[in-house]
Formats: C-alpha cells, sequence, structure tokens
C-alpha cells in the first residue's frame, strides 16, 4: 500500500503522524510499541488530522543522524530503524519504520524492563502488563502458553476420556502416548503432567467459557435469552451453535423440485469464526469469549489481539500465526481444522455467496466478528414459502415473545400445528418447544388435542386477543 493511502487511512496499530520531531521521548515509546507489535511507520511532517506539512528539507540529514541516534541511546535491544524521505504534494515527510523485532520485548533503557516495555494497541502506545511481559518473552524462544507444563492438576484428577472419545468419533486410537506426541502430556523430572492446553481443552481454567445473548432489537438494553457455556471445549462449541440455531430465522427456498432449507447465515461461516475465537483467543486473560444477536446483526468477540504482530491485512491475505499451537494441533488431528490460514476466506465466500455482509476488526485487544443479518429473511412454514409480518395486535397479546407471534401465525394459516413442525418453523430444539407451547398454554392461547403421534395445538375459540 502505497503512503498517501496509509495517510488516508489515518492512524492505526502501525501508522502514527507527528507534525514534527517531538522534544520528549514519546517517538521512543512508538518505536519500542512498534517493534514489540507489528512494526509500523511513523510519519513526520503529517498532522493528527491527516494533513500532509511537510517538514524543512535544509537540515533533514541532521534530523536523521539525530533520531538514529536517539533510538539507539534509548531502546534496549537496539533497534536498527529504516529512515527515509517520501515527497508528497510537494511535501518532504520523513518516515521512520520499524520492524518488529526477534529479540523481544524491547523497552526503555532508561527504566526497569517491567516499566519501560510498551506495545501498540489500536493507534496508541501502552504499557505491557505482567501477562503480556511474559507473553513477549514466550514469543522470544517461540513457545505458546498452551504447551507449558501445569503443576497444579495432576493426570489423575482429569477425565482424559473427553478427548479419547474425540477421537472415536473419527474412528481413531488415542491414548496417554498419543496425548504425549501431542504435547497435551509432558514429563517434567520423570513426572507427567498435563500442559496448559490439555487444561484448556477439558475446561479445567475457569475462563474456559462462552456467554451468549439474543437482545431484543438493536442495543443490548433488553435480552430474550441468555446462556453461559462452560465445560470441554468440544461440548462448548456444540453448545454454541445450538443457540445460535435456536435463535436464527430458517430459510426456504426452491431448488429444482426440491425445497431447500438454510439458516439466513451459513453456519459453517458462524462455525468457522467460533472455532477461531476457542482456538486463538487468549487464555492467560480472564475475559471470555461473548456472542451477541440482534435483530439486524450477530457479534462474536474473543479475547486477544492479532497473534504475533499479525495486522489485518495478514489475516485477510492467509497468513497464519498460532497463539496455542497445541491446542490448534489437537483440532486439526480432530479434522475441525483444514488447513492452516484458509479460515478467514473459507468464512468471506460462504458470506459473499449468500450476500451477507460480515467484517473483521481488531479492536484494541479484542477481535471483533460482525454477520449482518438479512433484512428480508424468511422463515420456514408447512404451505407457504414466506411467514407474514405481524404488524397488529390481531388476537395476539401485547405480552407474547416473538417464538409466540410466530406459533399464532402459523396456527391461524394452517388451523394447527404439531412438534415436528414447530422444531422445523422455529429451528429449534424439543426441549424449548415443549416450554413455549406450554407457556402458550398457560397463557390461554392454545390448547391441545390428541394424544401421543396424534397431538397437535389449536388457537382457543374464546381467545381474542384481550388482557383479561
Amino acid at each position: 500500500m502505497n503512503i498517501l493511502k496509509q495517510i488516508g487511512r489515518g492512524e492505526s496499530k502501525t501508522i502514527e503522524f507527528k507534525e514534527k520531531i517531538p522534544k520528549n521521548n514519546s517517538i521512543v515509546k512508538t518505536v519500542i510499541a512498534f517493534a514489540n507489535t507489528s512494526g509500523g511507520k511513523l510519519i513526520i511532517g503529517v498532522r493528527d488530522n491527516k494533513e500532509i506539512v511537510g517538514v524543512q528539507d535544509e537540515n533533514i540529514f541532521d534530523l536523521q543522524d539525530k533520531i538514529i541516534s536517539l533510538i539507539f541511546d534509548s531502546c534496549q535491544p537496539n533497534i536498527l530503524p529504516e529512515i527515509y524521505t517520501i515527497n508528497i504534494e510537494d511535501k518532504l515527510l520523513l518516515v521512520i519504520e520499524i520492524f518488529r523485532g526477534n529479540l523481544l520485548p524491547y523497552y526503555l533503557k532508561s527504566k526497569e524492563k517491567k516499566d519501560g516495555v510498551y506495545i501498540r494497541v489500536g493507534s496508541s502506545n501502552r504499557l505491557a502488563d505482567e501477562n503480556m511481559l511474559m507473553e513477549l518473552q514466550r514469543q522470544r524462544v517461540y513457545r505458546s502458553f498452551d504447551e507449558e507444563e501445569n503443576f497444579e492438576f495432576s493426570l489423575d484428577e482429569l477425565d482424559l476420556d473427553v478427548i479419547y472419545h474425540e477421537f472415536d468419533k473419527i474412528e481413531r486410537d488415542c491414548d496417554v502416548e498419543k496425548l504425549k506426541n501431542l504435547k497435551l502430556i509432558k514429563n517434567f523430572n520423570n513426572q507427567s503432567l498435563p500442559t496448559n492446553a490439555l487444561l484448556i481443552a477439558l475446561g479445567e481454567f475457569d475462563n474456559v467459557l462462552i456467554k451468549c445473548a439474543r437482545f431484543k432489537g438493536t442495543t443490548m438494553e433488553s435480552f430474550i435469552d441468555k446462556k453461559e457455556f462452560s465445560g470441554d471445549l468440544f461440548t462448548i462449541l456444540e453448545k454454541t451453535i445450538e443457540f445460535l440455531q435456536n435463535h436464527l430465522n430458517l430459510n426456504a427456498h426452491i431448488v429444482g423440485l426440491q425445497r431447500v432449507e438454510e439458516y439466513e447465515i451459513p453456519l459453517l461461516a458462524l462455525r468457522e469464526i467460533i472455532l477461531n475465537a476457542i482456538i486463538h483467543r487468549d487464555y492467560t486473560r480472564n475475559s471470555d469469549i461473548k456472542i451477541a444477536i440482534y435483530d439486524d446483526m450477530v457479534e462474536i468477540i474473543s479475547v486477544g489481539g492479532f497473534v504475533n504482530g499479525l495486522t489485518l491485512e495478514d489475516i485477510s491475505g492467509g497468513r497464519s500465526e498460532l497463539r496455542n499451537r497445541v491446542l490448534a494441533n489437537l483440532f486439526k488431528e480432530l479434522g475441525y481444522i483444514e488447513s492452516w490460514g484458509s479460515g478467514i476466506q473459507k468464512v468471506r465466500n460462504l458470506c459473499d455467496e449468500h450476500n451477507i455482509r460480515f467484517e473483521l476488526n481488531e479492536k484494541g485487544t479484542f477481535i471483533e466478528a460482525l454477520f449482518y443479518r438479512p433484512l428480508n429473511s424468511t422463515l420456514v412454514s408447512k404451505n407457504v414459502e414466506e411467514m407474514p409480518n405481524t404488524t397488529d395486535n390481531d388476537r395476539i397479546r401485547p405480552n407474547t415473545t416473538e417464538y409466540d407471534r410466530i406459533i399464532i401465525e402459523y396456527i391461524k394459516k394452517n388451523s394447527a400445528v404439531n412438534r415436528s413442525e414447530a422444531k422445523v418453523l422455529l429451528g429449534i430444539g424439543e426441549t424449548k418447544i415443549k416450554e413455549i407451547f406450554n407457556d402458550l398454554i398457560k397463557k390461554g392461547l392454545i390448547e391441545r388435542v390428541g394424544a401421543g403421534r396424534s397431538t397437535h395445538y389449536i388457537l382457543r375459540e374464546h381467545f381474542d386477543g384481550e388482557e383479561g
């Protein structure tokens, strides 16, 4: 990307503007933050509002020497910048380009390491906390948190059958030796210890969970349903997908002579992003993955920014870096991952095929994935391709839920409904269907007719849509 386009995008994780060389050491903090994160360019001669003002060219070489000396004298380990000038709109800009270093962490010589390490978060420099400092040290020796031995747990207290069962599903054998080969178990002083990856996979850490919510409308002011899923990662993934199925519309269309039903947002795309969140999140942080369903979008928030200095452009281009190498390898062995670096492009392709707008953003130390729900999404019904819009309260009480309205409208259209039809209609499970029907009966909106397999539900004759 040329420098003018970079300026046009404004300050970011890899770009910072200065109108002129500052007199304090803020330039050094930026250099250190770039070296510890993704690299970047400090462009001198540009105001914060992206206005290009340029620098005076008569002392440009002296200025370059001054900057090199400042960086050399202030940074530890040494950072070697690339400094050059570029002419834009007949104005001279001085560019200090910093590349991500291999001798992490970099810090201010004038301070202790714990007080002088800076990282880049968004468009600002931030002092690294203890967890980030430890992560930078791991990155220096190409070691991930999940492959470290954990001395707080004993193998005897862990249920390894959870992992064995996953391998059984794909008809592959698994035993303790296999887990050692996968680095889920390591030997330390003649003792077998679980690694953090094994404990994460089994859900032994408190932060191994996903919080899901279906909000009413387009804000977080009120919610329709909330669930918190904990336990092993495989169960969490399954339950999270079920939650999405319960709250997304099921569309129907005709292909040839066949009726095809599919969710308004491709489940494969949603599953890929959730899987990415589970595998690549930062488990050293005490946050959790959050999924929010609004009327207009599905939002998935993962903990931790892009790993090892990656940028959104790198991710979109298929570059793959693993924060949790052991965990990722386990999921690949189990067939959850096809090939490294292909996930995001797969999601984009699926969304393009279904005309779904998809966005992936790095928000500070979180990753945000947004799926915009189609405005004209239609629900499956037995005899019609499109459910009517419920814009009035004809025979429907004001306190009924969205599911209630759909069931009532279906009965009005088809005289009755059974549980099998309701499962297809709403795209939710048997347990939730029972709750909805029981609630509608208690409200006096419907009544049960028949028994066993012939059970069906009709509108109550005296139901007139008025409270009382």
